[in-house]
């Protein structure tokens, strides 16, 4: 039996909601129970007062940091396409560029933000780490799903003696369509990651006007609340980013891959 829509969106949307409300509830009751002072944990209550009483200037924040989030994706969607078409056909370019990228992806970007500070403007640097944490994925399950297409597909396309290019629009790239929405979820979260560590370290050195920089001034004057704000909105703009991808990779995946037709079972 096939579950309705509705259903479907019970279980999708209500039953995390229902949860998130409990353990709200259930933060509220005990920080109400203990007595525990603002200063120590705020209650969500006292994070929702501060959240509409800072409402102007942690949202102009917030626009900042997810400015640079999602420029930064967009350049490393389009950087890591575009090396991946580029070493899907040599063997020769990927053993000369993939040792490359994976050790810009395994640098810690904490170590790389502040020397980007020394030599780019903040808002630059902020772009640069965001773009280099977000760029490793989509590179390289990009490039899995252009090397993972199936052989008796190949050996079709072959038998109609279809030309190169024939078989990267039609074949290639269909094929390596659900990897790189899968990178590119990845991805998202990661731009945000690195736009958020980026901002820490230009917050740390009194520059930056993002929500990370907002987080380092309220620990500067001990606003622990506004500091929990400022992490209510990256935490509620993390998921929104990965709902809005995983919401495209539905739209562009449904009924013709499996990933997508599991979801509605």
């Amino acid at each position: 039996m096939i579950p309705n829509r509705r259903a479907i969106a019970w279980r999708d949307i209500g039953v995390p909601l229902a949860v998130l409300l409990a353990a709200l509830a259930l933060w509220e009751a005990l920080v109400r129970w203990k007595n525990i002072p603002p200063y120590i944990l705020p209650a969500p209550s006292v994070i929702l007062a501060k959240l509409i009483e800072d409402r102007e200037l942690l949202f102009s924040s917030l626009l900042v940091t997810l400015g640079v989030t999602f420029e930064a994706l967009i350049v490393a969607t389009v950087c890591g396409v575009a090396l991946a078409l580029l070493i899907a056909q040599s063997k020769w370019l990927e053993r000369a560029l993939l040792p490359f990228a994976i050790t810009l992806q395994v640098t810690p970007i904490i170590a790389i933000a502040p020397l980007l500070l020394v030599y780019l403007q903040p808002g630059n640097a902020v772009l640069v780490c965001a773009f280099l944490v977000a760029f490793f994925p989509i590179l390289s399950n990009t490039s899995l799903g252009l090397a993972s297409v199936d052989f008796g597909l190949r050996d079709l396309f072959d038998l109609y003696r279809a030309s190169p290019w024939q078989k990267l629009i039609y074949l290639r790239l269909p094929s390596a369509l659900p990897q790189f929405l899968a990178g590119l979820r990845i991805g998202g979260g990661l731009a945000l990651i690195g736009a958020i560590v980026a901002e820490l370290a230009a917050g740390a050195s009194g520059q930056g006007t993002g929500l990370a920089y907002r987080i380092v001034e309220a620990g500067f004057r001990l606003d622990i609340p506004r500091m929990f704000a400022a992490l209510a909105l990256i935490s509620l703009s993390g998921l929104a980013i990965y709902g809005a991808l995983a919401a495209l990779s539905y739209i562009l995946l449904r009924g013709w891959h499996e990933s997508a037709r599991a979801q509605d079972e």
